[in-house]
């Protein structure tokens, strides 16, 4: 009887015990679904016969008129056809060069940086390059800060030189610096930088004596003479021609 009771009683509908589907967020691993870029590597160097640095007095005893002349010189040396030929001869074909103007201590600057030159239309845009460039303001003969500068310049050029060549160009000895020229010189040397000096005289003969003994380094070096800021393109010229061929 009692059983019967039982089963006359009403099913319960019991819970379902499914667990709920979630709806997960989509999980993005950008590691996994992008490879990471690449870095971009540095440009190759460039590779020229040589690297030259043009380290040119702009210290007080450098008047205005002087200055022009100075500037002139270099741009007509560099697009003459005699350094155009000296070019032209090398292994590549093409020389970097740039101008740095010195003269107070620890004040050397680069006027104008790198340009490389293997054809009379880039030997164009370099003259034009170091007659437009401003005068930087410089005092004192601090020749040793200017190799100094001038070999920082040579280490980090954009370029791979079989040949690295510093031109000191002045019409007075090292006076004042931090560094004496010798020092630097010996430096500079070490690393394997040639340094070669252009002695401008106005009466002082024994410049170039000076110059050969505490400026210029490294196998061949030399030094070449100007009488005056009048026979500087010339007596550039020449040196050019020496360096680069």
């Amino acid at each position: 009887m009692l059983r019967r009771h039982l089963l006359a009683l009403p099913r319960l509908a019991l819970p379902s015990l499914a667990l709920p589907r979630l709806a997960l967020p989509s999980l993005i691993l950008p590691s996994l679904a992008t490879p990471p870029a690449l870095a971009q590597s540095a440009p190759a160097p460039i590779p020229v016969d040589v690297a030259l640095v043009l380290a040119v007095d702009a210290s007080g005893s450098i008047g205005p008129e002087e200055f022009r002349l100075q500037r002139e010189g270099c741009a007509e040396a560099v697009t003459h056809p005699a350094v155009q030929a000296a070019i032209r001869g090398g292994a590549l074909g093409r020389v970097a060069i740039a101008m740095v103007e010195w003269g107070s201590p620890g004040g050397a600057a680069t006027v104008v940086p790198w340009q490389v030159v293997g054809s009379p239309a880039e030997a164009e845009a370099l003259a034009g390059a170091f007659l437009a460039a401003p005068r930087s303001p410089q005092s004192w003969n601090a020749i040793g800060d200017a190799i100094d500068h001038a070999a920082a310049l040579l280490a980090a050029a954009p370029v791979e030189a079989a040949r690295q060549v510093i031109d000191v160009s002045g019409d007075g000895p090292d006076l004042r610096g931090l560094r004496p020229a010798p020092l630097a010189r010996d430096s500079a040397v070490e690393a394997g930088v040639v340094i070669n000096a252009l002695a401008i005289l106005r009466g002082r003969p024994d410049l170039a004596e000076r110059y050969a003994r505490e400026v210029i380094g490294g196998p061949g070096a030399f030094v070449q003479v100007a009488e005056g800021r009048g026979d500087f393109a010339r007596a550039l010229r020449a040196k050019l021609v020496r360096e680069i061929a």
